[in-house]
């Protein structure tokens, strides 16, 4: 027996928030999938939240940081990162949440959800063009930077736990990678 899996598109996923029905629950779209984000511990809100904060002071008007808000993606997915580091469009945002050509680049701080963070959501944002993602290993306490897309995948992935590191969007600003992985 063959299981088909029904996809949704953005306009439709849309819908279902206006509608209401998906209220009570916290999912993303992604690639056409209402799937279940993981619940959201101590460690992950601090060192999510300190991180914005040191990046909004470095990037000042340069850039504006969002949390757990929702970007849309061309490939069906709405995915929430906890970070995102996208353009200042101010009021634009009313109309839509920023597209790939906004975005400079996206952070992920995971615990439960490693294996989503690194392996599904890396494909999904590297197929949508976003240049730079960063994935934060809660448990073990490092950095894995996502860089240069090939063929709709990263073809660089580095894993730092000290140092600084400088955004691609931001070559003339220095992040220390401990700020970012809160150790």
């Amino acid at each position: 027996m063959t299981v088909i899996v029904a996809k949704w598109t953005i306009d439709e996923y849309h819908r279902m928030i206006d509608a209401g029905i998906l209220s009570d629950r916290k999912v993303e779209l992604l690639k056409g999938e209402i799937v279940e984000m993981s619940p959201e511990g101590e460690p992950h809100a601090y060192c999510s939240d300190e991180a914005g904060e040191y990046l909004a002071k470095l990037l000042t008007e340069r850039a504006k940081i969002r949390h757990a808000k929702p970007i849309t993606l061309p490939n069906d997915s709405e995915p929430e990162p906890d970070i995102a580091i996208v353009q200042r469009l101010g009021r634009e945002y009313r109309e839509h949440h920023p597209y790939p050509e906004n975005i400079f680049w996206l952070i992920e701080y995971a615990n439960s959800s490693l294996e989503k963070d690194l392996e599904r959501k890396s494909k999904i944002y590297a197929e949508a063009g976003i240049l730079e993602y960063w994935v934060v290993n809660l448990k073990k306490q490092y950095l894995v930077v996502f860089r240069e897309l090939l063929d709709g995948e990263y073809a660089i992935k580095l894993t730092l736990t000290a140092g600084t590191i400088q955004p691609l969007a931001f070559p003339d600003i220095s992040i220390a990678v401990a700020q970012i992985i809160n150790s």
